[in-house]
């Protein structure tokens, strides 16, 4: 009977992974790449800016040159190119970069290989969430964390992004795992050095991987000095001794590359958050805990249809705040879940303290950014499951039944790119770029920064995309108008951009030239522009559109036509 409720267990936990799996690698490659998956992809294949093509005509159909595999090159070259021209530390692009070789050729594909690591990454978090509450709880509640992990619409969401996420997160699971066993020693009165050295590794590791790691890394150290001051009679000395050499540790290893990361936060690319409006991080940081559980259409639908997506989310939220608020308060009281839900709870809200302290420091509010969730998600997934276990049973199995089926339902919408819709919506663009597929393309990106370089790669890769799906249609009709992508330099103002178009070199009309110009204004757009060779492009004042930036069409003809 024991054996086969062991065999069950595992049984039902291999399930748990694999509809998660399921949901993770689904429709994986259906999505557009948008601007920073690009920027993964260019170091990630071993390339750096300086290897894109600027200020020149470029055929739609040579995006496959940028985006191909540059072989033999080390970690230590990928580090350089993300030292000068980025913002991240080198560990995922070098584990990527790995990864993209061992698929070689990459083919037509190669985006959901790209995206496919972090994927299994998000799959790992599974199983590794699964042991932070076995060990903290119990078996069932390691398979309720597991399953709420499984089918997370956030946790989805960040595994099928090609950035660097689910590694950090999955690392993070793995120090919370460690945390938790160092939790359990401190009031055993023991040390078990094996623990402490891992713990100092996955944290070190972790620094290399993303930046936002330091805020997990302190909300640890935050955590064991809380446990270690409320047990200070019955703690060791070697327990003290064994947490400052272990940070030492961890400062030693990431001292290489501090300076480095001191010259990243104050680069550009980290200016684009906006200041904090008064309380609105509170609120946007509630939005974000329910978006976590359940997520439903509301970005680009009928007002009827997002207001009633956001009345049923907004019940959801409260009702789940309402079952765990209840199951965390029975944790607390039983002797045997306190340490362990305290220790689960001073990390998530150390990581909530440090985010607020960014923000209103900083000026930059985080909290618009549901992504940054990652570092304490871990946590608040295992708080979460196990909050919902601790109801009675009526109640608990109706409740946790209820997440996993709002959390199937959201994924589902995830994966048909109803909900966490990429920022800048390369496909709705695209879709826009394309609404005359028989008319040739000019696609101008104009760039201040290789950011703007990026997001106009994310726009022509989704063109691209696009047009791959209409390309029996088009060759039904023995036509296969072409489309170009260039990228002009705007740094002076936008009257060099203007006069570079006029150097162009010929092309077929009639022609429809769309601008993408960050950073301009409706009005700034010029009525007509100048191609070479008598060509005149008019401003369509119906065809203009903004979606975090501007973009115009222009209808281009020869000189006196009409």
């Amino acid at each position: 009977m024991i054996k086969r409720k062991f065999y069950l267990h595992y049984l039902i936990l291999l399930g748990i992974i694999l509809v998660g799996a399921f949901l993770r690698f689904w429709n994986l490659d259906s999505k557009a790449l948008w601007m920073d998956e690009v920027i993964t992809a260019i170091f990630s294949l071993g390339k750096n800016y300086r290897d894109l093509p600027l200020d020149r005509v470029l055929p739609l159909t040579n995006l496959a040159e940028i985006f191909s595999y540059q072989p033999q090159k080390s970690c230590s070259e990928i580090a350089a190119n993300l030292a000068s021209q980025s913002t991240h530390p080198p560990l995922f692009f070098c584990t990527m970069y790995t990864w993209l070789g061992w698929l070689q050729p990459l083919g037509d594909d190669w985006i959901a290989k790209l995206r496919f690591l972090p994927a299994l990454f998000g799959v790992a978090v599974i199983f590794v969430i699964y042991w932070v509450n076995r060990i903290a709880f119990s078996r069932q509640a390691g398979l309720a964390a597991a399953a709420c992990m499984a089918v997370s619409p956030f946790a989805v969401y960040l595994s099928q992004e090609g950035r660097h996420y689910t590694l950090p997160m999955l690392l993070i699971s793995m120090a919370l795992l460690l945390l938790l066993q160092i939790q359990q020693d401190i009031f055993r009165s023991q040390t078990r050095i094996w623990v402490w050295c891992s713990w100092t590794v996955v944290n070190s590791v972790s620094l290399y991987v993303h930046y936002f790691s330091i805020l997990a890394l302190i909300a640890q150290i935050g955590t064991l000095a809380l446990l270690l001051i409320w047990q200070k009679a019955k703690i060791h000395r070697q327990t003290w001794v064994a947490l400052t050499l272990s940070v030492i540790g961890i400062a030693v290893s990431f001292f290489p590359w501090l300076m480095i990361m001191l010259h990243h936060s104050k680069r550009s690319e980290t200016g684009w958050l906006e200041a904090p409006k008064h309380i609105a991080p509170l609120y946007q940081t509630l939005i974000n805990w329910v978006l976590m559980v359940i997520a439903l259409p509301v970005e680009q639908q009928s007002k009827l249809n997002a207001a009633v997506g956001a009345v049923l989310m907004l019940f959801c939220g409260v009702w789940v705040v309402r079952e765990v608020f209840k199951g965390l308060k029975q944790l607390l009281l039983k002797l045997e879940t306190r340490l362990p839900t305290l220790t689960l709870l001073s990390f998530s809200g150390w990581v909530v303290l440090e985010f607020f302290t960014i923000i209103y420091l900083t000026q930059k509010d985080i909290t618009v950014v549901p992504r940054y969730n990652f570092v304490y998600y871990p946590a608040f997934c295992a708080l979460l499951a196990v909050s919902l276990l601790e109801r009675d049973k009526r109640v608990r199995d109706k409740g946790l039944v209820n997440v996993l089926l709002v959390g199937i339902v959201s994924c589902i919408f995830l994966n048909l790119n109803l909900v966490f819709k990429k920022p800048f919506q390369p496909e709705l663009v695209a879709r826009n770029f394309n609404q005359e597929p028989k008319v040739p393309v000019m696609l101008v990106v104009t760039y201040s920064n290789y950011q703007d370089v990026a997001l106009g790669l994310s726009f022509g890769l989704a063109l691209q995309q696009l047009q791959s799906k209409n390309q029996i249609e088009i060759a039904q009709t023995n036509s296969s108008p072409p489309t170009h992508l260039v990228f002009l330099d705007k740094k002076l103002n936008f009257q060099a951009v203007i006069e570079k178009l006029a150097q162009l070199p010929p092309q077929q009309v009639p022609l429809n030239l769309w601008i993408v110009a960050s950073g301009l204004r409706r009005r700034d757009f010029p009525k007509q522009i100048n191609l070479a060779s008598q060509v005149d492009c008019n401003q369509d004042d119906k065809q203009y559109y903004r979606i975090g930036i501007p973009y115009q069409l222009y209808r281009c003809q020869k000189s006196g036509i009409d």
